[in-house]
């Protein structure tokens, strides 16, 4: 009895197992879930690269002192205007005032060594005349007693006394010559030192002019970093001055912002922008692109980093209460174009097709999914253009997995098209 039992059993395990395969082999090979979208036409289609900054003044000065010293005025305040030339602080001008004075009283001795020179020049041209007329009488008597002696009226000795008077007299205006040239050497030195004394009297008053310090624009004082009483000091090599305030003319106003690498080849001056701001919620502020670094930005910190490139972005009709240090986003449009077939951005797969490797999408033909070979073009936001489509076709953009590992071919189970 329990061996008839088992023997039933077996039998029944065996139809069901049958009628498993049976159905199995009904359904057909294992279909891959995917998802579709379109090919869709658009009548504009942008390319855009985003970018976060600040909003900076166009025209800027960071006001430093070229001297050192305390400040003892400061008649302006952080969001005065000012006007270009206006006095912005002054530095205690005491020793300044005291380097002027010397200069001017080192030129006033040395002007005096100058006339004094002058008059010794003058005194050896009136000595060598002198001597000049004395040689010329002394050659005359030696030629008339020369004359005599041969014709033997006069001793030699006469002779000799009239020769050794006119090399003594020779010899007279050859050191009444020297005499001038060193009086002249003298004259010139004087006439240098005081040179040298007018051109530290020039640094000494320009020293003291920059203990007034004014403003090389017209505009804002945007930042302040001083007050009355404290000290400033000269930046030197690696040490740098101090700063006192910042002037920004805010009748233009540029968008700084911080470009990634990926993207700043597609950008040119001129592109238009538009830029936002979080200060300013719900409005957009247009522009163009009026600057585009041509180094990247230095990397900070110690982690590897993808580089960066400053980009301005000149505000075309900017608002008069923005202020520099707003932080804000722009989006420059780096391409437009007209009637343009795209595709989902993520739909764009490689395959390989007679031995190379090529750019295509999977289009929905039935239940299976063929590989067709695209060109692509620009890419804005999530689509990116193609050609090698028909308008409205069928593309499978998803899931991901699903669309890495599909084949051509591969029969596909597809969701509702997406539009």
């Amino acid at each position: 009895m329990a061996s008839r039992t088992t023997t039933a059993a077996l039998v029944i395990g065996v139809v069901v197992v049958a009628g498993g395969v049976a159905a199995s082999l009904r359904r057909g090979p294992a279909r891959v879930a995917v998802d579709t979208g379109a090919a869709a036409r658009q009548a504009t289609f942008r390319s855009t690269a985003t970018a976060s900054g600040e909003i900076v003044a166009t025209r800027y000065a960071d006001i430093g002192s070229s001297v050192m010293g305390r400040i003892v005025k400061l008649p302006v305040a952080e969001g005065d205007r000012v006007t270009a030339g206006q006095m912005l602080a002054r530095i205690d001008p005491v020793q300044a005032q005291s380097g002027a004075s010397s200069a001017i009283a080192q030129i006033r001795a040395l002007e005096s060594d100058e006339r004094a020179a002058s008059e010794l020049v003058r005194a050896a041209t009136a000595d060598l005349a002198a001597a000049d007329a004395r040689a010329r009488d002394a050659d005359q008597q030696l030629a008339r007693k020369r004359g005599l002696n041969q014709q033997g009226l006069i001793p030699t000795s006469e002779f000799e006394t009239a020769r050794a008077a006119a090399d003594m007299t020779a010899a007279q205006v050859g050191s009444a010559r020297a005499a001038i040239d060193r009086a002249r050497q003298a004259q010139t030195a004087a006439e240098r030192r005081i040179a040298q004394a007018q051109a530290q009297k020039l640094s000494a008053d320009d020293t003291l002019s920059k203990t007034s310090i004014l403003s090389p624009i017209a505009g804002i004082v945007t930042r302040l970093r001083v007050r009355e009483g404290e000290m400033v000091v000269v930046g030197i090599q690696n040490q740098p001055g101090t700063t006192l305030m910042t002037i920004s003319d805010l009748g233009a106003i540029d968008a700084e912002v911080k470009v990634a690498e990926a993207d700043v080849l597609r950008l040119s001056v001129g592109q238009h922008a538009t830029v936002t701001l979080e200060a300013v919620p719900g409005k957009k502020f247009p522009g163009h692109v009026v600057e585009i670094g041509a180094s990247a930005l230095p990397v900070t910190g110690a982690g590897a980093a993808a580089r960066e490139f400053k980009v301005a972005v000149r505000l075309d009709a900017p608002d008069p209460g923005l202020r520099p240090g707003l932080t804000c986003d722009a989006e420059i449009v780096t391409s437009e174009r007209t009637n343009v077939l795209t595709v989902p951005l993520q739909s764009v797969v490689l395959r390989r097709v007679g031995g190379a490797e090529r750019q295509g999408v999977f289009l929905l033909q039935g239940d299976r999914a063929t590989f067709t070979p695209v060109t692509t073009g620009v890419i804005g936001g999530l689509d990116i253009e193609v050609s090698g489509v028909a308008e409205n076709a069928t593309v499978i953009v998803g899931p991901y997995q699903a669309l890495r590992e599909l084949q051509d071919g591969a029969l596909v189970k597809a969701t509702p098209k997406k539009s």
